[in-house]
C-alpha cells in the first residue's frame, strides 16, 4: 500500500492508505478517547466516543470507520467534540455503577465492590496494566470527570451470571460497547453471545440466556480480556493483580518444571501435526516416549480444562506424539563446533544424561559415568518394563549417544579429584537416590524382608527373585505400587498393599492406584507395621491399626496409633517401599543437607566446590523425571557459562507459525466430553510378564482430546488497548 499525507491537530503525518483516522492517530502517539475500539477487532464505531472533526465533511464522523485520505485535514480536540464526547460519557454512566469513580481517590469501600476489586487495604482497580483503575475510569478522568460520579444512576437490576466457571457476567456494569460480542463472533468465530432486545432494554447475552456452555462458548476469555468495564471479570483476577500473568493464563506451561510448551504441541496435535508436536517437545527434553508414560504431569494438575470436567490428557498427547517420531526434530538440532572443554557426569539418569545432551550439543565433551550396567537410572532399574518399555528408553538415550556423548557403564566414582586431573573442567553430580530407606521397625533385617528399591533394581537387571505366594508391600508412593504390581508379575498369588493413611493422603499418581487395585493389588489402610518375626509358614507382620489426626508439614493428616489395636498378617515377602535417599560418596567432599542431599543453588545447580553442580534426585531428593531434565538443563546452562559459553540451550525444532485466533466451534458433544479411556492389554495378558500395558492413544482419540483443550494461550495474543495518558489526580477536597 502507498503512503498518503493528512494533517492531525495541526500535525502533518505519514499513514498507509486504508489505515482508519484513529489507527494513523496512535501510530503517532496520538490518543483519541474510544471505549469500543480495539487493536484486534474491526471497527464497530458504537460508543462514539472517537468521533472528530474532519475539515469538508459534515457532522462528527467516528474516527474508528473513517479512512484516511490524501490532504485530510482532522481535529480531534475541540470544544465541539469534546461536548459531544462528555455527552456520550453522562449517558453511559447513568447505566453504569460509577462511584467506583471517585472511591479510590477518597479512600473509603464501594457499595459496588464488584466494580471495585479491592486489594489488601489499599482500593484500586486491577483491569488496566497500570492496576489502578478500569478502562472506563481512565476514559472519564481523561475527560475532565470528577464531577461525573454525581450523576444519577439507574441500576439495570440484571442478575449476576456465574454459570462460567472461569469467569463472571455482571451486565449491570455492561456500557454496550460491543467488544464482547465482535471478540468472540468476529475474532474467535465462535458467536457463543450477542446483542439481545433493542434499545433501552438492549442487553449481551446468549440465545435464549442458555447457559454458555451450552452456547458454543469456548471458554477463551477473550471476551473477558477485551471488556473496558469489569462486567466480565476472571475470578483469578478479580482481587488482586497477577505477578506473573503469562503463567496465571497459560499455566499448564508454566507448571511444568522443564517448561515443555504443552499448549503448543496439543494445539498441533489437534491440527493433526504429530511430528510438529514432538519437535517442540524434544525443544526442552530429550526423553518425549518416557515423559509420555511416566511423567507425573504438573501440567494436567494446571490444566483450566479441569473446572470444566476432566483435565486435557496432556501426558498422554506427549506419547501419542513421540510414538509417531517421522525425525522432523532432527533437521534444525544444535550442534556447535568443538570448544577443547571436558564436563564429566557422574550418574546417567534423566538428569546427568540431559545435562550432557545438552553440554555435547554445545560442543564441548561430556563423558557419563554410570555405576549400573546400564545408563537410565530410576527410569532404567527403578519404573517397571510394563510402564517404560525398554526399547523406548534405549532408544532415547541412543539419540544422546548421537550427538557425542560417551557413556561409561559398569564405573562407580568414589572421588571428583581424579575427574579433574584427567583435566574435566567441570562435574556434574547426578547420583540419584538409590539408597531404599528402612522401615525401622523390630526385625526388618529378617530374611524375606526386602527393600522396594533394591527388589525393583534386581528384577529390572533380569535377576531371579523369589517372592513366594503371598507378599505385602508398605508404603503409598508410586515405588511402593510398582513393587505391588511387579510382585503380581512374578508370580505372587496375592499382594497386600500397607498405607498408614487413607487413599486420600496417598502420594502415589490416581491413576497408578486404580492401575493396581484393577490388577488384584489389595490395599490396607490405616496400617502400619511394628514388629516384623519369622513364623512357621512365613514372616509375621505385627500392625497397629491408625488414625488421621491434624494435618503435619506435609499438609496431610498425621497418622496417629490407635492404643490397643494390634494385629498380626502372615506373609511370605515383604517389601519396604516408603522411600530412597542419595548415597553420596564421602570421597566427593560435598556439603549435604536434609535427606543426605546435595546442596546446590536452585537455578544454577552449582555447589560450594568451583567447577561442581549437581543436580536430580541427589538435590532435590526423590522426585520425577520431569524434574530431574529440568535440573539437568539447568545445570548444562549453568556449566556452559562457566566454560567460557553464553548459556543458551534452547532450540527452535519445529515449525514456528503464528496461532490462528479463529476457534472452531466444538464438535458436538465435546464441551461435555472427559479423557478418553486409554487403550490396554487385557488384564490376563498383563500377569504373564511385563509387556507394556497401556497401547497409546489412535489418531481420532488423540485429535479428539487435544480438540477439548481451551486454547488459553491465545488470550496473550490480545493486545491491550489504547488506554488515555495519566491525569493529575483530583482530591476529594479539590
Amino acid at each position: 500500500m502507498s503512503a498518503i499525507t493528512l494533517s492531525i491537530d495541526g500535525q502533518k503525518v505519514r499513514a498507509e492508505r486504508g489505515l482508519t483516522v484513529l489507527e494513523a492517530a496512535r501510530q503517532h502517539g496520538m490518543y483519541i478517547p474510544t471505549l469500543c475500539a480495539h487493536p484486534n477487532l474491526p471497527p464497530f464505531g458504537g460508543c462514539r466516543m472517537c468521533i472528530v472533526e474532519i475539515e469538508g465533511l459534515r457532522g462528527f464522523p467516528t474516527s474508528c470507520t473513517t479512512p484516511v485520505s490524501e490532504g485530510m485535514t482532522v481535529w480531534t480536540n475541540t470544544k465541539p467534540v469534546n461536548e459531544l464526547r462528555r455527552g456520550v460519557l453522562e449517558l453511559i454512566l447513568t447505566e453504569h455503577p460509577h462511584e467506583c469513580l471517585v472511591c479510590h481517590r477518597r479512600k473509603r469501600c464501594s457499595p459496588y465492590d464488584v466494580c471495585l476489586r479491592t486489594v489488601g487495604v489499599e482500593e484500586r482497580c486491577v483491569m488496566c496494566p497500570e492496576n489502578e483503575q478500569c478502562e472506563l475510569q481512565r476514559v472519564v478522568d481523561y475527560m475532565g470527570g470528577y464531577e461525573m460520579a454525581n450523576i444519577p444512576f439507574l441500576s439495570r437490576n440484571q442478575p449476576i451470571h456465574r454459570d462460567s466457571p472461569y469467569f463472571e457476567r455482571n451486565y449491570n456494569l455492561c456500557i454496550l460497547c460491543g467488544r464482547c460480542v465482535r471478540a468472540c463472533g468476529d475474532l474467535r468465530g465462535i458467536h457463543a453471545i450477542d446483542f439481545t432486545f433493542r434499545g433501552h432494554k438492549a442487553l449481551i447475552g446468549t440465545a435464549f440466556n442458555h447457559p454458555l456452555k451450552d452456547s458454543h462458548c469456548r471458554f477463551c476469555y477473550s471476551c473477558v480480556e477485551v471488556c473496558p468495564t469489569g462486567a466480565l471479570v476472571d475470578y483469578a483476577e478479580r482481587w488482586k493483580p497477577m505477578e506473573n500473568r503469562e503463567a496465571h493464563i497459560v499455566p499448564c506451561r508454566n507448571a511444568c518444571p522443564a517448561r515443555v510448551d504443552a499448549a503448543r504441541y496439543v494445539r498441533l496435535i489437534a491440527d493433526g501435526k504429530p511430528a510438529d508436536a514432538l519437535a517442540v517437545v524434544r525443544e526442552k527434553a530429550p526423553f518425549p516416549g518416557t515423559l509420555g508414560r511416566v511423567c507425573i504431569h504438573p501440567c494436567e494438575q494446571a490444566c483450566r480444562r479441569q473446572a470444566l470436567n476432566d483435565p486435557i490428557a496432556i501426558k498422554f498427547l506427549k506419547r501419542y506424539a513421540a510414538d509417531r517420531d517421522s525425525g522432523l526434530w532432527r533437521q534444525g538440532q544444535m550442534k556447535n563446533q568443538p570448544t577443547g572443554k571436558k564436563v564429566a557426569v557422574i550418574g546417567g539418569g534423566p538428569a546427568g544424561l540431559t545435562a550432557a545432551f545438552y553440554l555435547a550439543k554445545k560442543g564441548h565433551s561430556a563423558t557419563v559415568f554410570e555405576a549400573l550396567p546400564e545408563a537410565g537410572g530410576m527410569m532404567r532399574v527403578g519404573i517397571p518394563e510394563y510402564r517404560l518399555p525398554r526399547n523406548i528408553l534405549r532408544g532415547e538415550i541412543d539419540d544422546i549417544r548421537a550427538v557425542g556423548v560417551e557413556i561409561k557403564a559398569n564405573v562407580r566414582v568414589e572421588s571428583l579429584d581424579p575427574l579433574f586431573k584427567e583435566g574435566y573442567q567441570a562435574v556434574f553430580v547426578a547420583v540419584g537416590a538409590h539408597q531404599g530407606m528402612k522401615m525401622g521397625v523390630e526385625g526388618e533385617n529378617t530374611p524375606g524382608v526386602l527393600e522396594g528399591v533394591t527388589f525393583l533394581r534386581e528384577v529390572a537387571l533380569g535377576k531371579k527373585v523369589e517372592v513366594g505366594n503371598r507378599v505385602a508391600v508398605v508404603g503409598g508412593g508410586n515405588a511402593a505400587i510398582d513393587a505391588a504390581r511387579t510382585a503380581l508379575r512374578l508370580g505372587a498369588k496375592e499382594v497386600s498393599l500397607v498405607y498408614r493413611r487413607t487413599r486420600e493422603e496417598m502420594p502415589a499418581s490416581p491413576e497408578e492406584v486404580d492401575e493396581a487395585l484393577h490388577e488384584g493389588v489389595k490395599i490396607v489402610f490405616l496400617a502400619a507395621p511394628n514388629k516384623i518375626s519369622k513364623g512357621a509358614k512365613g514372616l509375621h507382620m505385627e500392625c497397629t491399626q491408625m488414625k488421621l489426626g491434624k494435618p503435619d508439614a506435609s499438609g496431610r493428616r498425621s497418622p496417629e496409633p490407635v492404643p490397643g489395636s494390634q494385629y498380626t498378617l502372615e506373609f511370605d515377602t515383604i517389601i519396604a517401599g516408603i522411600g530412597q535417599r542419595p548415597d553420596v560418596p564421602s570421597g566427593f567432599g560435598l556439603k549435604l543437607g536434609r535427606g543426605n542431599t546435595i546442596a546446590a543453588n536452585a537455578e544454577s545447580m552449582e555447589t560450594e566446590h568451583k567447577g561442581v553442580y549437581a543436580g536430580g534426585d541427589a538435590v532435590s531428593g526423590p522426585a520425577s523425571v520431569i524434574q530431574a531434565i529440568a535440573h539437568g538443563r539447568n545445570a548444562a546452562s549453568a556449566i556452559d557459562k562457566y566454560l567460557g559459553g553464553d548459556g543458551v540451550i534452547d532450540e527452535v525444532l519445529a515449525p514456528v507459525e503464528e496461532p490462528n485466533p479463529r476457534l472452531a466451534r466444538w464438535e458436538e458433544g465435546i464441551v461435555n466430553a472427559g479423557v478418553p479411556k486409554m487403550p490396554a492389554i487385557e488384564l490376563a495378558q498383563r500377569l504373564k510378564g511385563f509387556t507394556e500395558v497401556e497401547l497409546g492413544y489412535t489418531d481420532e482419540q488423540a485429535r479428539r482430546e487435544a480438540d477439548r483443550c481451551l486454547r488459553c494461550h491465545l488470550r496473550l495474543e490480545i493486545a491491550c488497548p489504547s488506554l488515555p495518558p495519566p491525569v493529575q489526580k483530583v482530591t476529594a477536597d479539590a
